[in-house]
């Protein structure tokens, strides 16, 4: 009897330490070779539905009040403290924004900087050299999973890391796996999928290290995770159980 209880708590112990995570399985960005990514390989661009708060700026004050006309929306998120009542404007499905005395002007598909440079063009017909400030008011992205926090998080601006979205959801859990984070991303009216791998450098070259606008992660739980959702509300109970029987029946065989 003595010699079974020991052959079942060696298999126990064994079963326990196989299901740990290994040290290579948890940290970020193992390798010894060198890796960089530019933010410039990769900006967003204006896509329909989307919202800008748009400021003009210029020596002339007056002369920009046409094009800065105010609205309720409070841009706080938008970093635009110097006027917190900034006139937000929804691009339409063919990529048009309806401007003050302008009209139908067309951002869709250009970069924030891009659209900032198209309107200061057409704004230099009536204004001298003016400025322009465009800022997302809806750029946002979901984080799902295994994650502490998941949810959809509002970003101030057009440039958020994978990384910088994991932190904001409070990184993983011990039941996500790092190897296999999935980034889900429509493009051109597609929705397409990426893998990358947190452990591994070669993250800071991955198309989807720099997040796009709608941009869904999602991060998949591990054997372990999966295993537990097998058992009932009362594993872990059972589990104590088997553990005192355990101890007592080690106790009576001596």
């Amino acid at each position: 009897m003595k010699n079974s209880i020991s052959k079942f708590l060696i298999v126990l112990i064994i079963f326990i330490v196989s299901s740990c995570a290994s040290k290579k399985e948890m940290i970020y960005f193992q390798g010894n070779q060198e890796a960089t990514t530019k933010f410039e390989e990769f900006i967003p661009k204006i896509q329909s539905s989307d919202r800008l708060a748009i400021s003009v700026s210029a020596a002339d004050v007056r002369a920009t009040d046409p094009f800065n006309q105010q609205s309720i929306y409070q841009a706080g998120s938008s970093n635009m403290q110097t006027n917190p009542y900034v006139k937000t404007y929804t691009v339409d499905e063919n990529g048009f924004i309806n401007y003050p005395v302008l009209g139908l002007v067309k951002l869709g598909g250009l970069t924030r900087s891009e659209a900032e440079n198209k309107l200061k063009e057409e704004l230099s017909k009536y204004i001298t050299n003016p400025g322009v400030n465009i800022n997302y008011t809806n750029f946002k992205i979901s984080v799902l999973g295994e994650v502490k926090n998941p949810g959809y998080f509002s970003i101030p601006n057009d440039r958020i890391t994978i990384l910088e979205a994991l932190g904001m959801a409070g990184d993983l859990t011990v039941y996500g796996v790092r190897k296999n984070i999935m980034v889900i991303r429509e493009q051109n009216g597609e929705k397409k999928t990426y893998t990358v791998d947190l452990t591994s450098k070669d993250i800071l070259n991955s198309p989807v290290y720099y997040l796009a606008q709608n941009d869904v992660v999602y991060v998949e739980p591990n054997g372990a995770k999966v295993s537990s959702s097998k058992f009932t509300p009362n594993y872990s109970l059972l589990i104590s159980v088997a553990g005192v029987i355990i101890s007592v029946i080690a106790v009576i065989s001596k």
